[in-house]
């Protein structure tokens, strides 16, 4: 495009060497200080679990099952102490330590079977989650793009989605395991003998307590691990992007220098959050550690008493063992689980974003003839800060309007307003009589054409290229169109003709050579109303002159709008309009343009400075000459 927007401007840090774009990575950073909500993420998770839940009903029932089948192991080596070591019988000890292998080889089929069935679940959840968001995204506004990130974006899509594919995968049965052993363990233990079962319960307050305190912090950390990760993505992006210029500029130590300093902030950040997280593994041994030596001496005790026997009394160091595991484990989730949280609040804060939408009282254009008026259009990216007053315009069908002016006058505006890419602040576009917010977005869209000054490939062959003008298009309609903007003979020069293959951006062409594929697929998509925005400015004259007879061909019959540097270009326009800070300044004809001797004919004329006006140009305008 010829014009450069603005979004809005954050406050607080200055911006970084290369962080030009105003919602770029140290916009990013500074998220992490806002509140979020955890019980409403959890519930919004839980609506992608709700078509499988007879799956994870199924899966909650094994890890039960698996959970009391393992329990039976302290139990019976406790019984094989009191009846069979005690009592000498060898025969029946065999028999109890065959039960209980059986016990451990159910509990390991259990434990790899209810694995199995939640990697299912986690990767279907996590592909619908990942589909909405990807769907969403394009619904969303430009202005919404143009105050993101795009690294950021991807990070989500990615970073955040594995993490809550990690938390589903893995978490859910772990925590019905870790909460069904430990609800198990204690009604066992107060079975075998209150008493120690009641000192057990001693530590539980405190592990409790600093699973609640290090857990807040947690939280907030894998946040800003995750969003520091977004704005590095995005600097990765930007830089891989934009490397050409980076090395014309000599800029490479100035964005290394850029990168460090967020993957400094990214160590940082990381770091904190996982000595946090791994504090708090050893913290609950030790807590543990703790409850068993009081629970060994408090057996004893009961022991020399005669108040328990030592089977019971090992039986229950090993429950109470296995009394701090599912804390252990619980405590070790909350780092997945804050981590997963945090990259699920990212994800729903894009889909909670307002898509683009058609109005309630949006119909379909039957027949599109191509009469299209601005009346008194008013617009600005910024609040208060206007790109378009007041302009207005009257094209008929099958006119060539064209829009002149210095850069930035609000020439690509008009463009991005009459596609809807922005809506107008003030005042309304028709087409064909019609306020372009009823038409439903999809079918304007359709009905314009736009070849660009800077068109997008996509990495595919030359044939789909073209195809995405009109996706059911047959080969021979691809290359009739390719015919017609003269681009089907250097298509048959390329090593595959037609199932050539394009890089990314289609940077193995010319530039003019993505110019003529961008024609031939807007000769394809037939569109009624037709936008070229600088569509020859980047090619030399040569180029220039095929670009031109293929875009006549491409405009005949049709509502065109040609926004235009090379005056030279706009002299068949049945309009010309010179656009200057917002306002239409000057109307007419080329020719009239040039007679009237103002804003036009100055711009006009510096184009020439230091040659000969055409010819062309110079009869009928009366007292015209070159020194004026």
């Amino acid at each position: 495009m010829s014009e450069t927007r603005r979004a809005p401007a954050s406050g607080g840090a200055p911006a970084p060497v290369l962080g030009f774009r105003p919602g770029g990575p140290m916009a990013l950073l500074r998220e992490g200080e806002k509140s979020r909500n955890a019980r409403a993420t959890l519930l919004r998770l839980a609506r992608y679990l709700r078509p499988q839940r007879w799956v994870l009903l199924g899966t909650a029932l094994l890890v039960v099952v698996t959970s009391a089948v393992d329990l039976l192991g302290p139990y019976l080596m406790g019984l094989a102490i009191d009846r069979f070591i005690k009592g000498g019988d060898l025969a029946g000890l065999a028999r109890l330590v065959s039960l209980m292998a059986l016990t451990y080889v159910v509990a390991a089929a259990g434990t790899w079977w209810q694995t199995y069935l939640m990697a299912g679940v986690a990767q279907r959840a996590v592909r619908d989650m990942r589909r909405d968001l990807f769907d969403h995204l394009l619904v969303l506004p430009l202005r919404f793009f143009d105050q993101r990130a795009h690294g950021d974006l991807m990070s989500r899509l990615t970073n955040d989605m594995e993490n809550i594919s990690n938390i589903l995968a893995s978490s859910f049965s772990q925590l019905v395991s870790s909460i069904f052993g430990l609800v198990g363990v204690l009604i066992i233990i107060f079975m075998l003998n209150v008493p120690l079962a009641v000192v057990s319960l001693l530590v539980m307050p405190l592990t409790y307590l600093l699973t609640r305190a290090i857990a807040k912090r947690t939280r907030q950390g894998f946040r800003e691990t995750q969003q520091t990760l977004g704005a590095l993505n995005g600097i990765i992006e930007e830089t891989i992007t934009g490397l050409r210029t980076i090395k014309a500029f000599a800029r490479e130590e100035a964005t290394v220098e850029q990168f460090s300093g967020i993957n400094q902030r990214l160590k940082k950040v990381a770091l904190r959050a996982r000595v946090l997280t791994s504090f708090m593994g050893p913290l609950m041994n030790m807590v543990n550690n703790l409850g068993l030596a009081v629970v060994a001496c408090s057996g004893g005790v009961l022991a020399v008493r005669g108040m328990a026997t030592v089977g019971e009394i090992a039986a229950f160091i090993n429950y109470a063992g296995r009394l701090g595991r599912p804390l252990n484990q619980i405590a070790q989730l909350f780092s997945t689980i804050q981590s997963a949280l945090a990259g699920a609040e990212r994800v729903f804060e894009i889909m909670d974003e307002t898509p683009e939408q058609d109005a309630a009282n949006a119909e379909p254009l039957v027949r599109v003839r191509g009469e299209v008026v601005f009346d008194h259009v008013s617009f600005g990216y910024e609040p208060g800060v206007p790109v378009l007053k007041d302009v207005s315009l009257h094209a008929r069908p099958g006119e060539m309007v064209a829009l002149v002016g210095p850069t930035g006058a609000g020439k690509t505006t008009i463009v991005n307003l009459l596609t809807r890419f922005y809506d107008v602040n003030e005042g309304s576009i028709r087409i064909d009589g019609r306020d372009i917010r009823t038409i439903p977005l999809d079918e304007l869209r359709q009905k314009l054409g736009l070849v660009l000054q800077d068109n997008f490939l996509f990495t595919g062959t030359v044939m789909e290229n073209i195809r995405y003008g009109k996706l059911d298009a047959t080969d021979d309609e691809v290359i009739a169109a390719a015919q017609l903007a003269n681009a089907d003979p250097f298509i048959r020069r390329l090593p595959h003709g037609y199932q050539t293959l394009l890089s990314e951006r289609g940077s193995n062409l010319s530039q003019g050579q993505r110019q003529l594929l961008a024609i031939a697929r807007a000769v394809l998509a037939d569109p009624e109303i037709l936008i070229l925005d600088e569509a020859t400015s980047n090619v030399d004259t040569r180029t220039e002159k095929h670009l031109q007879e293929a875009l006549m061909r491409l405009m005949k019959g049709r509502t065109s709008f040609v926004i235009a540097h090379r005056l030279s270009t706009v002299r068949d326009a049945n309009q010309v309009l010179v656009i200057h800070n917002g306002q239409v300044i000057e109307r007419g004809t080329h020719a009239s343009l040039l007679a009237q001797r103002g804003f036009y004919y100055r711009l006009y004329h510096s184009q020439f400075k230091g040659q000969a006006l055409p010819e062309s140009d110079l009869r009928g305008l009366p007292a015209l000459t070159q020194a004026d």
